[in-house]
């Protein structure tokens, strides 16, 4: 990569190669959503400013790497926390985040309503902002801002989100920082549902997870849990499988999953922390319309809070105590490809 002064001589802007540029949309279900549109070389991506700062729309080398549900783009709606409904309100996305006091399906505990996959992924940034700014030879693009899950009474739980990227670096860094402002110890569940679709996603792509142990969630998994690591043509009306990983990591914790597609010439990476994320779920579905693989670290088990609550296990944080989470998307192409096979094939060694 040429230095700042080399490459400052080649364009008029560095918006020729990357920007962040705030957005709003003006149609259908999205109308009035604030967003933040970011181009990094051949890596563009959107940032929901009124939906926790989450991803929408990926795309990489002109391929498109992230699922979009059938809903399509969407802001806040009636559907966001009322049960099992919820589904209305998912549109997929590269990242949606589940949490913070509820993952997964929908449940009543003590007479309270905890909607699917939870709150945090409806909720609004406040102080959201973007830079774009040299910091030596490094032409860096920040997002970031905060969301409250906060009730009269009740939780007061705050997550504060950085998102990075770095002009001819093919990655997007997601780094947040959790706390608890309540004077009670409180539920803190978070899960980062990942989501890959076509045409990254397709009979050609590989799978790779460095898993000790794969565990189906169900008869419906247990039936597939031979094929968890590829991807079949879709099928009308074929049920969604879930598979629980035991993730091998590193010295240090770090562990990863890779979706690669060698014939399109492109992959997805992703790393995190075990000691951050415990758990690790993947979602798979086939069926035809809803195309899809989820990769889904978090701190809590798919089979959701009241489980937590029968074992004990239930995370919970502090007063005023605050988490740290990181994950890294990396983007692949050519012989990066080869080379992340034979990095997954020595890990699980």
């Amino acid at each position: 990569m040429a230095d700042r002064k080399e490459l400052l001589g080649r364009v008029g802007s560095m918006q020729q190669l990357a920007y962040v540029r705030p957005v709003t949309y003006e149609e259908g279900r999205a109308r009035g959503m604030r967003a933040f549109e970011v181009k990094n070389g051949p890596l563009k991506f959107s940032v929901m400013t009124d939906k926790c700062l989450d991803l929408t729309d990926v795309s990489f080398g002109g391929h498109n790497v992230s699922f979009l549900a059938k809903p399509g783009l969407m802001g806040r709606n009636h559907f966001d926390t009322n049960g099992s409904e919820a589904q209305r309100s998912i549109m997929g996305g590269m990242l949606f985040t589940c949490g913070l006091e509820n993952i997964c399906a929908p449940c009543k505990i003590d007479g309270k309503e905890f909607p699917m996959h939870g709150r945090i992924r409806t909720t609004p940034a406040e102080h959201a902002g973007a830079d774009a700014r040299w910091v030596g030879d490094d032409y860096i693009l920040t997002v970031s801002g905060t969301m409250r899950e906060a009730e009269l009474f009740g939780e007061n739980l705050v997550l504060r989100r950085k998102i990075t990227t770095c002009y001819g670096e093919n990655r997007i860094c997601i780094e947040d920082e959790i706390t608890n402002e309540g004077f009670r110890r409180e539920p803190m569940m978070l899960l980062y549902h990942i989501n890959v679709g076509y045409p990254l996603l397709c009979e050609d792509s590989e799978i790779l997870i460095p898993s000790k142990k794969v565990i189906p969630r169900d008869e419906t998994a247990a039936e597939n849990v031979a094929y968890w690591n590829r991807m079949e043509a879709p099928r009308d009306h074929e049920p969604e499988y879930v598979f629980l990983h035991e993730m091998a990591a590193d010295q240090e914790g770090k562990t990863f999953a890779t979706v690669l597609n060698q014939k399109l010439g492109i992959g997805l990476k992703v790393e995190y922390d075990v000691g951050e994320l415990p758990y690790f779920m993947q979602w798979k579905s086939v069926a035809s319309g809803d195309y899809v693989i989820g990769l889904e670290p978090a701190n809590s088990s798919v089979y959701g809070k009241q489980y937590h609550i029968e074992e004990k296990s239930l995370h919970e944080m502090e007063p005023f105590a605050t988490e740290r989470k990181r994950i890294v998307l990396t983007f692949l192409s050519g012989r990066e490809l080869e080379i992340e096979r034979r990095k997954a094939e020595e890990f699980r060694q």
